[in-house]
């Protein structure tokens, strides 16, 4: 008798042992009744005993002992699937998940290697149904990270959506109050601190709800109107000077800036550049604008060491950044998306981003059209 064989004609037996472990292992709070958890065994089993008798060539083996074998829509995979769907719905941790397959697999080759068969074909077998059961564990595994990831994503940009208003009231009414001359001069401190505070906190509320749409694989919304990048770049100036009334910015304009960009994204990336000069740099910052021709050319400069090298090929991904300056690192806060959101803004705009970094400075350069409506 086949192992595949050996599984369908033991299916009770085998769901039972899978049942009787995975009631030991539920989780109070998943309401997973023993219909659900059998199902759930049964169905594995069947797909395994399947796959065992498809034909396989030394190559196709060889390559999925590997992870070598393309995933697929095959019933095989999206049994797998369905399993990591249904253990994440109820609540089940991976290392529960994997839990199952252990338990499963030591089931099966417990009965099994109680029959009177101990040949090269039996080995054979046992061979043949360790290599499903990993491509199986391999793919529920895979599913219940993508799910996971796919939640927190969602669950990032519904908070980032829904803060806004409440930032943006916050921010609304220290305009208000500032604009009070019986103010005194404490509580009018004080009231622009907690503005400062807010335009900082809005910064990140931005970063994070564009980094979540960019993770549920949205394209990132820019509306093409006439700009001025000269004014763009003199209020992200302010803006950075007003959270950090110590750093020395200074605004360099040349050439003909007008054409067609999103002005708040545009904007959004300066800031975020500034940012970053303020807190990973130290001494003068310049910010240049340059306008020749259809090409548009903005660049941050700041003093201070030399970015690491081994920093720089993920320099642009999310959640990464490099140490800041000493002096300034009282002042960070973020989560390190700066980077990784000027780099969504700048290719939304048709543009490329890049750094180059001395032992004396620092620039990051952005290289844009004027009119990027106008490029496929």
């Amino acid at each position: 008798m086949s192992l595949s064989d050996f599984i369908e004609a033991n299916l009770r037996e085998l769901v039972e042992d899978w049942t009787e472990y995975a009631r030991t292992i539920s989780l109070e709070e998943s309401h997973l009744d023993e219909r659900e958890l059998r199902n759930s065994a049964r169905d594995i089993l069947i797909r395994i005993a399947a796959d065992m008798r498809e034909p396989q060539s030394d190559v196709q083996q060889k390559a999925k002992s590997r992870g070598e074998e393309p995933a697929s829509k095959s019933s095989f995979n999206e049994t797998a699937h369905l399993h990591a769907d249904d253990r994440l719905a109820h609540g089940y941790g991976i290392n529960e998940v994997v839990a199952e397959y252990r338990a499963l697999r030591a089931s099966v080759l417990r009965r099994w290697l109680m029959m009177p068969q101990a040949d090269a074909a039996a080995f054979q077998e046992m061979i043949r149904f360790n290599e499903a059961i990993d491509q199986m564990l391999a793919e529920s595994v895979r599913q219940y990270a993508q799910r996971s990831q796919h939640i927190r994503d969602l669950f990032a940009g519904v908070l980032a959506h829904d803060l806004r208003s409440p930032v943006g009231a916050i921010l609304n009414s220290a305009d208000v109050l500032l604009r009070d001359n019986a103010l005194s001069a404490f509580s009018a401190r004080a009231v622009a601190n907690v503005q400062r505070s807010a335009v900082r906190l809005k910064r990140m509320i931005d970063d994070l709800f564009i980094f979540a749409r960019a993770r549920l694989g949205e394209a990132l919304p820019v509306e093409f109107t006439p700009q001025d990048l000269g004014r763009i770049a003199s209020d992200a100036a302010e803006e950075v000077r007003a959270a950090w009334p110590d750093a020395r910015i200074e605004v360099c304009l040349t050439g003909d800036l007008a054409g067609r960009w999103d002005g708040a994204r545009v904007g959004q990336l300066l800031v975020n550049l500034l940012v970053n000069a303020v807190q990973h740099g130290s001494g003068k910052i310049c910010l240049s604008v340059a306008g020749q021709g259809e090409q548009m050319t903005l660049a941050v400069s700041n003093e201070g060491d030399a970015i690491p090298a081994r920093a720089r090929p993920t320099l642009f991904d999310p959640l990464t950044r490099a140490n800041p300056s000493p002096g300034r690192s009282a002042m960070v806060s973020g989560m390190g998306l700066g980077l990784y959101i000027c780099r969504c803004i700048a290719s939304a705009h048709h543009g490329t981003i890049w750094v180059d970094s001395t032992k004396d400075e620092t620039t990051f350069t952005v290289q844009m059209p004027r009119f990027p409506s106008s490029r496929s």
